[in-house]
């Protein structure tokens, strides 16, 4: 029987962990937590969301921009964020619409779909 989510993963390229710890954590103030030590050497780090846990993986030769695939991040404030891409030029559209949330999109640096979504 599935209960529910453990974690999300997502992929960078392999040595991009720098990069991606100053948009995922310093931009979007996601905070890092510990890797078990048997999983340190494979590159990549870990991040808390909520309850859960997003790991970002170092993964090559992935075409993230052809993707549909996405992590969707509940917000509280739809509007700060657009505000705070606008301001650090980076695109996003608005999503489909869905009964009950207000939502949009963009790609991380590395082309990976995100998703923020806020219900009304």
């Amino acid at each position: 029987m599935i209960t529910g989510i453990h974690h999300v993963q997502l992929t960078i390229p392999t040595g991009a962990e720098r990069e991606a710890k100053g948009f995922y954590c310093e931009f979007l103030g996601l905070r890092e937590i510990e890797k078990p030590e048997s999983l340190k050497g494979r590159g990549g780090f870990w991040l808390q969301v909520g309850d859960r846990s997003v790991h970002v993986g170092a993964e090559d030769d992935v075409e993230r921009q052809k993707t549909k695939a996405h992590i969707a991040y509940a917000v509280t404030d739809l509007g700060h964020w657009k505000t705070t891409l606008r301001e650090n030029e980076i695109e996003y559209t608005e999503g489909i619409p869905i009964p009950g949330y207000d939502r949009f999109e963009f790609r991380d640096p590395f082309g990976n779909r995100v998703e923020m979504i806020q219900a009304l």
